[in-house]
């Protein structure tokens, strides 16, 4: 019996080491970027890694900045200007230090406050083959879905009128 401890310890242990090589890695940071500034970040991604960079201006003068992401080379792999919001995937095709910076240099009196999740790492499915997996939920969803369309296209015709008012419809009896 005082065995069975020690024993259980580590299987918990292998398990949550295997469950943590499993777990793709990020960072989410809301951040102050005052006017006339730039503020970058840096995440090492091994070769063949997926990551991916969404980021929104949530205050601040007309929420937008600058952004963009370069390689370990210094290539300029992402580049988008005065944008409120974006997503941003990549496989890194080298492994080392990839930099992402956002940039305020355009403003002279407004700063921002900017919010970004960057995520290294290809997330598991919930269930194995979800993707194409039809569930109860999906085939509920995408009947509801076209039926709500089908509304919308027996009712309204170009101009916003009443289809049933349009040349070529009848009136209901």
């Amino acid at each position: 019996m005082g065995s069975a401890a020690p024993l259980s310890a580590s299987v918990l242990l292998l398990l949550l080491l295997l469950l943590r090589a499993e777990q793709p890695r990020g960072a989410e940071l809301t951040f102050e970027l005052p006017d006339n500034a730039k503020q970058c970040f840096h995440e090492e991604v091994e070769q063949g890694v997926k990551f991916s960079l969404d980021y929104q201006v949530i205050t601040g003068g007309h929420y937008d900045v600058d952004c963009y992401v370069e390689d370990p080379q210094g290539n300029t792999i992402y580049r988008e200007t005065k944008k409120q919001y974006d997503s941003f995937t990549y496989r890194a095709e080298v492994k080392g230090v990839y930099q992402f910076c956002f940039s305020n240099e355009f403003s002279t009196f407004s700063h921002k406050t900017v919010y970004f999740d960057f995520q290294v790492g290809d997330e598991p499915p919930i269930l194995p083959d979800m993707g194409n997996r039809v569930t109860a939920l999906t085939q509920r969803f995408r009947g509801a879905y076209w039926k709500e369309l089908d509304k919308m296209a027996d009712y309204t015709q170009p101009g916003g009128t009443p289809a049933t008012e349009g040349p070529g419809r009848l009136a209901p009896s």
